[in-house]
């Protein structure tokens, strides 16, 4: 008897292959012009990321964000934005993996749960210094190619197109409720 004679057959799809998840806290220190007297406002832009497969398992994404920090200088009496572009690098660690992947071919795909946002903004104690508390968070998910086992029903039944008659009867379009869109909506 063959594997075709059997009630199994093997089926080669791609699927997700590894997850993973995480949490980043991170301080960047952004240099001012000027002494700062306080800070004004702070705040994150231009968020801009790309994840590849480091290993087999872990992802790493390489990003890189915008910080602007609004502060006041000069005894409180005038203002400036610094900006400053930070890059990172996340490792994230596969926490659920399919050890049955075929081939070393897979694709990457990164989700921000949470976009980099600012948590606190202070001066640092010497210098022109701003100390930026930064938090943000991703999930990853791999995509490979793996085998999946499915049994056959040896009685399964194929379809003919004929069964799968979707046209509209007279009778039918008859009973159609016409009215089903209020006009207050």
């Amino acid at each position: 008897m063959s594997f075709l004679d059997q009630q199994y057959r093997e089926i080669i799809t791609k699927a997700v292959t590894g997850k993973g998840r995480k949490f980043t806290k991170d301080t960047n220190t952004i240099t001012a012009d000027h002494r700062p007297s306080s800070i004004l406002g702070c705040w994150i832009i231009n968020h801009h990321y790309h994840a590849k497969l480091a290993g087999k398992d872990k992802v790493e994404i390489h990003g890189k964000y915008d910080v602007n920090v609004w502060y006041a200088f000069n005894d409180n009496s005038k203002t400036e934005v610094v900006s400053e572009t930070v890059e990172y690098c996340d490792k994230v660690p596969l926490t659920i993996r399919d050890k049955n992947n075929i081939g070393d071919e897979a694709y990457v795909h990164a989700k921000v749960i949470q976009q980099p946002n600012c948590l606190e903004c202070s001066i640092a104690e010497k210098g022109n210094k701003v100390k930026v508390e930064v938090e943000r968070e991703f999930l990853v998910e791999v995509i490979g190619e793996t085998k999946v086992v499915v049994k056959v029903d040896p009685k399964g039944k194929v379809h003919d197109d004929e069964e799968w008659d979707l046209e509209i009867s007279d009778e039918e379009f008859d009973e159609l409720d016409t009215d089903f869109l209020n006009e207050d909506d």
